[in-house]
C-alpha cells in the first residue's frame, strides 16, 4: 500500500507562489486584450465619425506614392490634387497615385514619369480592379454610350451648324469625347481634358467614373447630390435639375440637407429608413430595402422622354416596378399609383396630339420633297426641332418630376403656342393638304371650325371621358 504523499511547507509556498503567478499572468492577458480591443473599437468608431465628416482620416502612404507627392508639392504642382486625395476613402487604405495611374507596357496613352509607368487618364477599366460590379453595371448603361450622340442631328447642330470649337466643351463635356492620343502619351486638347460621362478611352473602356466621383476625393457624398446630375442634365431641352427643384421632392431635401446623411455607406442610405427626402440618386440608383444600388441609372426608367415621340423601354413591367418599390419606401401604394397613370396619360397626350401628329408631317413633307435633305437649313425644321427637342421634353420632364410649372407654363404651353402659331402655318405654305390630315386628330378639331359654349363643352367631356378611360385601364 503507497504510503500518502505529504508536502512541506517550502514546497507548499512554492505552488501557491506559482499559482498565484499563473494568475496574475491571465490577468494581465485579459486587460492587455481588453486594451486591445478598446483601442480597436475606439478606431473603428474614430474611423466611422471621420467618414461622416467626409473624410478626414490620416492617409497611408507608401513609398512609392511618397515619392509622387514630394515631387508635386516640392513643385507646387497638384497640391490641391494630393489634399482633395488625402480625404478620401482610398487614402487611408493606400490607394493613392501610383495604384490608379499606373499602365501597362504597349498601353497606347502610357508614358514615363521619373521612373513610372503611368497613364493620365483612369478609366472605368482601372476602377474595376477593385469596383468591378459598379463598373460593369456602368458599362452596360445608357450613360457609357453618351459619346454616340456624334451620329445625331444634335451633334450636326453643335459640330456644323455652330461649329466645331463648341463641341469640344459644349457638347463633349457631357456626352464624352473619343480621346485620341498623340506622341508619348500625350492626349489631344481637343479630345482632354474631359469627364464626359460616355468618354471613349484609349483602352476601349467607355465612361468616366469621375464624371460624378469628381477626382480625386472620389466622394459618394458628393455623388448622392442633385447638383452632380444637374451639371448635365439642366437647360431648355433637358431640365431635371430645374423641374427637380420646383418638385416638392426638391424642396424638401434643399430644406433638410444637413439631415441627409449623404456619406453614409450603401447599406446605411436607405429612404423611408435612414432618411426621408430623396435626390436622383435614390430613385435611380440608390439601395432600398429590397434592391441593392445599380450603376445603370436606367434601370428603373419606364418611358425614354429624349425623342419626338416617347416609347416604353424593353422590360417596361419591370423598371416601373422596381422604380414603384423605391417610391413605396415613402408613399403609399395609392399614391405611387396615382402619380404613373398622371405621367403615363400627360406623356400620351404629348405624343398622340402634338409629338406624332408633327412627325407624320414632317416625313410626309420630306417624301413630297418640300424640304431639302439639309438639317436646318429651312425654317420649319428649327421649330420642330424645338417643338419637340425643347418644349415637349420639357413638358414630359416636368411630368415625372411632378413639377407643375414644367408641365404647364413651360412645357404643354410653349408646345401647344409654337405647334398653332408656328408649325402649323409652316406646314400649310408647303402643304394644305398635309396640314388638312394633321387637323383630323381629335384634338385639333377646334382650330378648324371655331369652337362655340356647347363646343367647348363636347370637347371636355370628351377628354374627360378618355382620362376615366385610361384610368380604369391603368
Amino acid at each position: 500500500m503507497d504510503e500518502p504523499v505529504t508536502v512541506s511547507g517550502e514546497d507548499s509556498g512554492a505552488s501557491e507562489h506559482a499559482s498565484d503567478g499563473r494568475r496574475n499572468f491571465t490577468r494581465y492577458m485579459i486587460g492587455g486584450l481588453c486594451l486591445v480591443l478598446f483601442l480597436a473599437l475606439t478606431g473603428v468608431g474614430y474611423v466611422q465619425v471621420e467618414e461622416r465628416r467626409g473624410g478626414g482620416i490620416r492617409p497611408f502612404v507608401s513609398a512609392d506614392n511618397k515619392k509622387c507627392i514630394d515631387c508635386h508639392t516640392a513643385k507646387d504642382v497638384g497640391v490641391g490634387v494630393i489634399n482633395d486625395w488625402k480625404v478620401s476613402r482610398h487614402a487611408p487604405k493606400g490607394i493613392g497615385c501610383v495604384e490608379c495611374h499606373r499602365a501597362e507596357h504597349g498601353d497606347a496613352d502610357a508614358y514615363d514619369h521619373e521612373g513610372f509607368l503611368i497613364s493620365t487618364l483612369v478609366t472605368p477599366k482601372d476602377c474595376m480592379r477593385c469596383h468591378d460590379r459598379e463598373a460593369k453595371e456602368f458599362g452596360k448603361s445608357h450613360h457609357a454610350k453618351a459619346a454616340q450622340f456624334t451620329g445625331s442631328l444634335d451633334n450636326f447642330l453643335g459640330n456644323v451648324v455652330e461649329g466645331p470649337e463648341v463641341v469640344t466643351t459644349g457638347c463633349a463635356g457631357c456626352h464624352g469625347s473619343v480621346v485620341k492620343v498623340l506622341d508619348k502619351g500625350k492626349l489631344h486638347p481637343a479630345t482632354w481634358p474631359n469627364s464626359g460621362i460616355g468618354r471613349v478611352n484609349p483602352d476601349g473602356s467607355k465612361g468616366t467614373c469621375s464624371a460624378c466621383h469628381a477626382r480625386h476625393s472620389f466622394s459618394v457624398a458628393q455623388a448622392r447630390q442633385p447638383e452632380s446630375c444637374g451639371r448635365c442634365h439642366m437647360g431648355p431641352d433637358h431640365p431635371q435639375i430645374e423641374a427637380y427643384y420646383e418638385s416638392k421632392h426638391g424642396v424638401l431635401y434643399e430644406a433638410n440637407k444637413e439631415k441627409m446623411k449623404l456619406a453614409e455607406p450603401a447599406e446605411k442610405w436607405r429612404p423611408g429608413k435612414n432618411y426621408l427626402y430623396p435626390t436622383c440618386a435614390t430613385c435611380h440608383m440608390g439601395a432600398t430595402g429590397s434592391q441593392e444600388v445599380t450603376h445603370d441609372v436606367g434601370d428603373r426608367i419606364s418611358w425614354t422622354l429624349r425623342p419626338v415621340v416617347s416609347t416604353r423601354l424593353e422590360n417596361f413591367e419591370d423598371r416601373r416596378k422596381a422604380m414603384r418599390q423605391v417610391c413605396a419606401s415613402c408613399h403609399s401604394e395609392q399614391i405611387v399609383e396615382r402619380f404613373f397613370i398622371s405621367m403615363d396619360q400627360g406623356i400620351n397626350l404629348y405624343n398622340d396630339k402634338f409629338g406624332k401628329p408633327a412627325k407624320e408631317a414632317m416625313d410626309k413633307l420630306t417624301a413630297m420633297k418640300k424640304i431639302t435633305p439639309t438639317p436646318y437649313d429651312e425654317k420649319i425644321e428649327w421649330v420642330f426641332y424645338e417643338l419637340w427637342h425643347h418644349e415637349g421634353r420639357r413638358a414630359r420632364h416636368g411630368l415625372s418630376k411632378m413639377a407643375p410649372d414644367y408641365v404647364h407654363w413651360q412645357g404643354f404651353y410653349e408646345v401647344a403656342k409654337s405647334f398653332y402659331t408656328k408649325f402649323l402655318p409652316l406646314v400649310r405654305d408647303l402643304s394644305p393638304q398635309v396640314a388638312e390630315e394633321l387637323l383630323r386628330n381629335e384634338g385639333h378639331r377646334w382650330i378648324e371650325r371655331g369652337m362655340s359654349k356647347e363646343d367647348i363643352s363636347q370637347m371636355l367631356e370628351f377628354y374627360d371621358k378618355e382620362m376615366q378611360g385610361k384610368r380604369g385601364g391603368s
